[in-house]
């Protein structure tokens, strides 16, 4: 995972803001223990439709809390794949704040296989995430820093129940970080 390039002069106040923003309220764990569960029911059945609904209950649940406008979710199958000569990527998910809506998708992109749940949920949180930062932060864009990472990975950590990790950064070009993910695995 590589963080945005800083922006312009316009937007660099708001871009550290968000970088400042460690730490997310969360509500009580059986808020999120019963959608997560069923999310995870759903993938193993490969239903599409049973994913969705466990996942607007999970939304619905976030939405209430932090009291923002629920947001509309799509679950779609295989994920978009991007082929260039040097180069591949998938689309796991995107959020759309016109329309407050995302989408995730919940099979592969080549061998067209279920996703993993923990895979599909950390990009149901990651998607949230850009929920809040536009609904609840008030942000005027939703950019990847580092610290938008850790709010999506404690987000991820709670509604699995399972231990938060540290992320541990390197520094790259241009004012960009990536997650060292050999020394965040090693904790």
């Amino acid at each position: 995972m590589l963080t945005d390039s800083p922006p312009g002069k316009a937007k660099l106040a708001l871009f550290n803001e968000s970088d400042r923003i460690t730490t997310l309220l969360l509500p009580p764990p059986a808020a999120l223990l019963g959608p997560t569960q069923s999310i995870q029911a759903g993938m193993k059945t490969g239903k599409a439709q049973e994913v969705r609904v466990a996942c607007e209950q999970f939304l619905r649940s976030l939405s209430r809390f932090h009291q923002v406008s629920p947001c509309g979710i799509r679950v779609l199958a295989s994920r978009p794949l991007r082929i260039r000569e040097n180069w591949s990527s998938e689309l796991f998910g995107d959020y759309h704040p016109s329309t407050l809506a995302m989408r995730v998708w919940m099979r592969t992109a080549v061998k067209k296989d279920t996703t993993s749940f923990g895979t599909f949920l950390s990009t149901l949180c990651h998607e949230y995430c850009h929920h809040l930062d536009f609904e609840h932060f008030k942000f005027p864009d939703s950019w990847h820093t580092r610290s938008f990472y850790e709010r999506a990975a404690a987000l991820y950590h709670y509604a699995r129940g399972t231990p938060p990790k540290r992320l541990y950064w390197a520094s790259t070009s241009s004012g960009r970080w990536r997650i060292d993910w050999p020394r965040t695995n090693r904790g």
